[in-house]
């Protein structure tokens, strides 16, 4: 028995993905293709991908917001969730990384769930806002640039109804959060992602150290 977070080696890792991984066709081949890419550890996790699938059944979601598409692999993870009559839109500003993200959402019949808005992600909930999108949405993920954080929290603490999920990840940064001699732009932004949260009397929070480190956000 443990009293902390047990430590996951290669081996135990390769355990939990074959005794817990239900990983759909259509995300495998998705993940594989990414992979080749050069930016290919921008990818999220096929065990983050699937807890994150859980979370929109377990809360129920029905309208969703993502804030950093890549390839697509977290939107189709969702979409596939989703239940009938659900909708999705996610933001991004790569036209040749989403195409890819287009194709697959086409084979895996979720297209239709899910609106593509090639824009930058603040313009996009700021638009949402102004269309009186506010309270709308029941979980938001947020995967895109660092430095912004905290514009894209707020924004999605203000398009969320009570009750509503943040999703935040890459928010344990490959362990250079905990490690004083790291000081570079996105290290100190996600240290000050996370100082604000924790001190956020807003939300019920947790941190989980899944994939790169998931946030759970649960606007009050």
């Amino acid at each position: 028995m443990s009293n902390r977070t047990i430590a996951v080696d290669e081996r135990l890792y390769r355990y939990l993905i074959d005794v817990s991984l239900r990983e759909a066709s259509v995300l495998a081949r998705l993940r594989a293709e990414t992979l080749a890419l050069p930016q290919a550890g921008m990818q999220i996790s096929p065990e983050q991908g699937q807890f994150m699938a859980l979370l929109v059944k377990v809360t129920g979601a029905r309208s969703i917001l993502e804030i950093g598409t890549f390839t697509g692999y977290s939107a189709l993870a969702m979409a596939l969730a989703l239940p009938a009559g659900g909708r999705m839109v996610t933001c991004d500003v790569s036209d040749e990384w989403t195409s890819k993200a287009r194709s697959y959402w086409r084979k895996a019949g979720v297209d239709g769930r899910i609106e593509l808005r090639l824009a930058p992600a603040l313009q996009t909930t700021g638009n949402l806002l102004d269309a009186g999108a506010a309270g709308s949405f029941d979980l938001v993920f947020i995967d895109a640039d660092k430095g912004n954080y905290l514009g894209y929290y707020e924004a999605a603490l203000k398009l969320l109804r009570p009750g509503g999920l943040v999703i935040v990840d890459n928010t344990l940064w490959d362990g250079r959060v905990a490690d004083p001699a790291v000081h570079d732009n996105d290290t100190q932004a996600i240290r000050a992602f996370n100082a604000a949260l924790h001190g956020d009397a807003r939300i019920d929070l947790s941190l989980v150290p899944i994939g790169d480190g998931l946030t759970l956000a649960r606007k009050r």
